[in-house]
């Protein structure tokens, strides 16, 4: 009798032996074209007659694995990062990877391509998607997205636990009209900035795929990116594979207009190295039907359909699916692991607060003082969009508080009844949403800054929503979900209020909204009571800022109850919870004591409450910048940090708190430092009278430099714990001195001073040396131009190697350019300014330059 199962064991693919490309090669030759094909899809079907079960790429896992149900549920990456600890985040990353598998085992269709982490760099604060990033320079956010891959990854040399798969290249920091706009981008913000996020985690071996952003990039769409071949897939000897984002692949042809056809968008997007289609959810015929029509009229060849296939494969052969389970050490991974994890959430919790103000020892409180704890964040825990459900074992502030204090709590947000023009109220009876004669108990209005609010029925504390039909209901217990149907806003007329549906844009009312509690009142008159006031506030992660809407500004929309407690009791700490910077308006300068934490995971509570009664002693420290107000800002679409001025390493601004800050209890003290000519090393000394942990950071500053480089720029950090009175010698590497030299077209270090600054942030140096550092002499400028080179712009905008100028008027400028004469470009007026500078004007619209001859 013929045993199906025992002939494909003997296939050569499934000898473990074999190398790997063997195995690959060799199951690729027993799919037929049209098995091919499928398997570009993010579902991929199972093939029966070769044992090939059923894959599917994409496991959410960016701070825990998410919308399976109950997980451990840890910091979001930005709080991950505030704790600078490299090995703390490659332990998060481990645990949720070993979650994963577990989730995995049971139910097989739970896929192990994981897509994490995120490391676009956090390049301005109103960004959406800040939340999912690690920090706005790119040395930290490769660190960390280097850590936290590791531990998705698994340590073994072949078998990986997850297949982890870093977000989103390339050049991707807007969600208004992502999937539309270009992020135009030269060489040296290219290679200095965005680069090295996603060349550090594949170096590493960390991470074995990548997927593309939405955007455009200089015109072209990210997944039809000539980088993918030319820049990602040189990091590693091994290479990646690229899946797409969700509906990406359709919008090349479709939203983006980029290809006339679905079959020529689809053709070019495996040409450029894409190999798998997450599109039109489990439906794969779109994907099936572009790429056979694709073959069909010959704009691709099938060995590329192939290569892509076989990139897949190869991940699938590294999960050990093809293999006896006892060779792969994560194949004993079980079920019993799903949110196992609570005392690693604790401990990064706890590493993600950042101690921000703290004036006159106001921190650390005394235990048995009274407390009145206020704020929305005080007594709620907010999940975002990429978590798991938070257990019924998960800490508030004010539950961990009152483990230390006496306490009392109140929301500070306004009950407000709603009557309609016909004088019936709206009103939640039996958790159904009607109009009663009666007023009801009303509704708790949350109000989240321009124009946002939930209402949540005080009746069965719901919150007010809209069914696809139109109807309102009060079923959610939070906001939520990719369309917030709990989100309306509101609208003043001369009828009344009208409550605009974010969603359906339906609207309903007029209503007379009376306050029928005044949140801000009692939470005044609780705060005069109290020793301390400890206002917890914050943003919701699905309201406003949040992936598909960025922020417009960095208003703390809560700043008015802020005021008004610590009007009442000049004793408030503030305490913010929250995916982003926010501006405090000058309020920071009155406030004894502010603390910051992201959004922190099932153990949030605990960790604030011990770092606000000295149990733990805040290490954290910013892994981007707070601005002062936005308007220190460039416009959110330029990504020209260089020319305009973004992030910390250009920045001429006056944060309110810079990048790096954080404080600690107790007080360190650094010597003089030494330099060997290639790091730094220097001795730091516990002088306070607590044990704590500094993060010791290096920067250097080229201010004699003849190219503009940044104002300051990290090269490494340590993170260190000392006991009182204990010393350390601290090695810190300079890792990043270089920069991308445009006429040697490649990195460079420029011959000359450097000045190397030691501290605890970006800004409070407390150790300095002025090293002559050996390299290069800047390249003389005496061939042709390439136009993207430009040192400075007006106006222009870039398309794959060529610069346009949209007006006339518009111009690009080059420094230190011999000899002269160039020709002048059709279309353009050329000059020279001051001896060097060769100035391109465009004299009509539209004018197009690739170069200057």
């Amino acid at each position: 009798m013929f045993d199906e199962r025992r002939a494909v064991g003997q296939f050569p693919f499934r000898d473990p032996a074999l190398p790997l490309r063997d195995r690959v090669a060799d199951l690729l030759s027993r799919l037929t074209e049209r098995e091919k094909i499928a398997l570009l899809h993010q579902r991929q079907p199972a093939v029966p007659r070769l044992g090939l079960a059923e894959f599917r790429t994409g496991l959410e896992v960016v701070h825990g694995v998410a919308w399976l149900g109950e997980a451990t549920v840890f910091p979001q990456p930005v709080g991950l990062a505030a704790g600078w600890d490299v090995e703390l985040v490659r332990r998060v990353g481990d645990a949720a990877g070993t979650e994963a598998r577990g989730f995995h085992d049971r139910d097989p269709l739970n896929g192990l391509n994981v897509w994490a982490p995120v490391v676009n760099p956090l390049r301005d604060p109103r960004w959406g998607r800040n939340e999912e990033g690690y920090s706005e320079d790119p040395v930290l956010t490769s660190a960390m997205g280097t850590a936290f891959a590791s531990g998705l990854r698994g340590d073994h040399p072949f078998y990986i636990k997850t297949a982890p798969t870093l977000k989103h290249f390339l050049v991707y920091n807007n969600e208004t009209d992502r999937d539309t706009t270009s992020s135009d981008l030269r060489p040296r913000v290219l290679h200095e900035y965005e680069l090295p996020c996603f060349r550090g985690p594949v170096e590493a071996g960390a991470a074995v795929a990548v997927m593309p952003s939405y955007n455009l990039v200089n015109g072209r769409p990210a997944h039809l990116s000539p980088l993918l071949e030319s820049e990602l897939r040189t990091w590693h000897p091994d290479g990646v594979a690229v899946v797409s984002d969700a509906f990406a692949p359709s919008n090349i042809a479709g939203s983006q207009g980029f290809r006339a056809t679905q079959a020529e968008g689809h053709a070019a997007m495996l040409l450029a190295g894409v190999d798998n289609c997450t599109d039109q959810g489990p439906d794969p015929e779109l994907t099936i039907t572009a790429v056979t029509e694709a073959l069909e009229r010959r704009l691709l060849p099938f060995e590329v359909v192939e290569r892509a296939v076989g990139r897949l494969l190869a991940l699938r052969f590294r999960l050990g699916e093809f293999d006896p389970p006892e060779r792969n050490p994560h194949a004993a991974i079980t079920q019993d692991v799903i949110g196992s994890h609570d005392d690693l959430a604790l401990d990064a919790a706890r590493a993600a607060i950042v101690l921000l103000r703290n004036e006159e020892q106001a921190l650390p409180l005394p235990r048995g003082v009274r407390l009145a704890v206020l704020g929305t964040h005080a007594d709620t825990l907010f999940e975002d969009w990429y978590s798991g459900t938070l257990p019924d074992s998960a800490v508030t502030v004010l539950s961990g508080l009152s483990e230390f204090a006496r306490t009392t709590f109140a929301e500070g947000v306004d009950r407000i009844t709603l009557r309609g023009a016909d004088g019936r109220h709206l009103a939640v009876v039996d958790g159904r949403v009607e109009t009663t004669a009666e007023p009801g108990e009303g509704f708790d209005r949350f109000d989240w800054g321009d124009g946002a609010w939930t209402l949540r029925a005080a009746a069965n504390r719901r919150f007010l929503g809209v069914t696809e039909d139109g109807d309102l209901v009060a079923e959610a217990l939070a906001p939520g979900g990719w369309d917030v149907r709990e989100l309306f806003r509101p609208e003043d007329t001369p009828e009344g209020l009208l409550l605009r549906h974010a969603v359906s844009d339906r609207t309903y009312g007029p209503f007379t909204a009376e306050v029928v509690h005044d949140g801000t009142a009692q939470a005044v008159a609780l705060a005069r009571e109290a020793d301390v006031a400890v206002v917890v506030v914050g943003n919701d992660p699905h309201v406003n800022g949040r992936e598909t809407q960025d922020r417009t500004g960095l208003d703390l929309p809560q700043l008015p109850l802020v005021r008004a407690v610590r009007a009442a009791n000049p004793r408030t700490v503030l305490v913010l919870v929250s995916s982003y910077p926010y501006a405090l308006d000058g309020e920071e300068d009155h406030l004894p004591a502010v603390l910051w934490t992201a959004h922190g995971g099932q153990r949030q509570g605990t960790a604030v409450a011990e770092a606000l009664f000295g149990e733990l002693n805040p290490s954290g420290r910013l892994p981007q910048a707070w601005p002062r107000s936005a308007a220190d800002l460039p416009d959110l679409l330029d990504y020209d940090i260089i020319r305009s001025g973004g992030t910390y390493l250009y920045s001429t601004a006056e944060p309110l708190f810079c990048f790096g800050h954080g404080l600690s209890y107790t007080t360190f003290d650094y010597g003089e430092p030494a330099w060997d000519g290639e790091r730094v090393t220097v001795t730091v000394t516990n002088t306070g009278r607590a044990a704590g942990a500094e993060v010791v950071q290096l920067y250097a500053a080229r201010p004699d430099s003849a190219i503009r480089q940044p104002l300051r720029r990290l090269q490494s950090f340590r993170r260190v714990a000392l006991a009182p009175g204990e010393s350390a010698e601290v090695a810190l590497p300079a890792d990043a001195l270089w920069h991308w030299d445009v006429v040697r077209g490649r990195r460079s270090v420029e011959a000359g001073p450097c000045v190397l600054l030691v501290g605890p942030s970006s800004r409070d140096v407390r150790a300095r040396l002025e090293v002559e550092l050996p390299g290069e002499e800047p390249a003389p400028r005496t061939g042709p131009l390439r136009a993207v080179d430009f040192d400075h712009h007006s106006g222009v905008r870039l398309v794959d190697d060529a610069v346009v100028f949209p007006a006339a008027g518009d111009w690009i400028a080059f420094h230190e350019v011999t000899p002269w004469p160039y020709e002048t470009p059709d279309g353009t007026e050329l000059t020279r300014e001051g001896g060097s500078t060769v100035v391109v004007t465009a004299l009509r619209a539209g004018v197009r330059v690739e170069r200057v001859l």
